[in-house]
């Protein structure tokens, strides 16, 4: 069985972002080997180079302003090690992963959750404890 850890953010260049409050239905686009969908509201980040989008409460909750445009995350996470590869349904798609991934957790109870290699989640957390 694997141990789920807390896990807070190391030092960060912030991100870049910019809401979707436009009218409109979203989009969709292809990234984690499968279609995204970013909904009305939701979150456009530019992680240095690595765009994606981020559910609109999940981003509420988890990042902090630094200035206009510019975010950084500040919720701890949880996350575990997979053993072997998989898929986990975020709530902009569903994120396919390859052994040794990270499954992250934005809530405790193992909620809004998504997939990260070992190599970037480890170069952009430490344990909490």
């Amino acid at each position: 069985m694997t141990t789920r850890r807390k896990y807070l953010k190391r030092e960060q260049v912030p991100v870049i972002a910019v809401q979707l409050t436009l009218e409109t239905e979203g989009f969709t686009y292809r990234k984690w080997g499968a279609m995204q969908t970013c909904k009305s509201g939701d979150w456009v980040v530019n992680n240095q180079g690595d765009v994606y989008s981020v559910d609109q409460a999940s981003f509420a909750r988890t990042y902090t302003a630094v200035s206009p445009g510019l975010y950084r995350k500040s919720a701890p996470v949880w996350a575990e090690v997979t053993s072997q590869a998989g898929a986990i349904h975020t709530k902009e798609g569903v994120t396919n992963y390859e052994a040794g991934a990270y499954l992250v957790f934005n809530e405790e109870d193992g909620s809004d959750g998504y997939a990260v290699t070992a190599a970037k989640f480890e170069q952009m957390y430490a344990p909490a404890d």
